[in-house]
């Protein structure tokens, strides 16, 4: 591995050791009980063994409205709610998912179904569809559409399968954004809830390890993260992506161990 490479799997693992150095992340400008009882209100609640409202109604890409049980396609799923015109951490989200897919060995539709569900209302199909193909554009699989469903809903669909998954969002009507938790929903083919891999950094054996857990119809415990799409920052009046901080404390940790790096190689040539 070339010294570019070694230093981004170094990022990589720092990464992932901040993410599990901080097992509730939780992006909130106020401070006290009350604001922290206010996010952590937000948190996945774990739903294992619940069944999905499979009569619930949404509609794909297309137009065409379904019930929810005739996307699943007698497989396990794997459900990301979000939505299409998130200004914060959606997109990084499904990004991260899709990557750890690729490198998981999973092939859709053949392993698994992807249902990404909006959690607003007033998006429609061409949103979805944009988003979808904007993602397929980044996916190296050309037969994942086939198993990839990006879905709209009206509000009462989008709440019995947030209640079903265990699933908290609220709208701040100030900033037009909803506050929501990250992470992913696994759904056994029967359409029952198996398990959870909470807040971002997916990786491929995770991932992996889910599905087959929801392929065998079996409850796993979700780990006990949080991280929240927003972040409000009292200098601008504005939230902006929480995980920035986790980039700046990256970065600064690249740079000392290049430094490092520099100063070892630097010693070893004077000797």
């Amino acid at each position: 591995m070339n010294t570019v490479g070694a230093m981004a799997a170094r990022w990589r693992s720092v990464m992932r050791a901040a993410m599990l150095a901080c097992p509730v992340i939780i992006a909130w400008g106020g401070t006290g009980v009350a604001a922290d009882e206010a996010m952590q209100a937000l948190a996945f609640t774990p739903r294992q063994g619940v069944a999905l409202p499979l009569d619930a109604r949404f509609a794909d890409t297309t137009g065409q409205v379904r019930p929810l049980g005739a996307f699943l396609g007698g497989r396990p799923a794997i459900v990301s709610m979000g939505y299409y015109a998130c200004p914060n951490m959606c997109g990084l989200e499904r990004a991260d998912l899709l990557h750890a897919l690729a490198r998981s060995g999973l092939h859709s539709p053949a392993d698994y179904t992807l249902l990404v569900v909006s959690i607003d209302p007033s998006e429609t199909p061409v949103q979805a569809r944009q988003a979808r193909d904007d993602d397929l554009a980044h996916f190296p699989a050309s037969t994942a559409g086939a198993g990839w469903h990006f879905l709209t809903g009206d509000a009462a669909s989008i709440g019995r399968l947030s209640r079903a998954v265990g699933f908290h969002a609220r709208f701040d009507p100030r900033l037009g954004q909803y506050l929501h938790p990250m992470g992913l929903v696994f759904v056994t083919p029967a359409g029952v809830v198996s398990g959870y891999v909470l807040g971002v950094g997916y990786q491929p054996g995770d991932v992996r390890q889910a599905v087959a857990h929801a392929a065998r119809g079996e409850r796993v415990a979700a780990s006990p993260v949080l991280l929240l799409c927003f972040h409000y920052d009292e200098t601008t009046g504005r939230y902006t992506l929480a995980v920035e901080k986790l980039l700046r404390i990256g970065g600064g940790l690249t740079v000392l161990m290049l430094g490092t790096m520099l100063f070892m190689a630097h010693r070893r040539g004077l000797r």
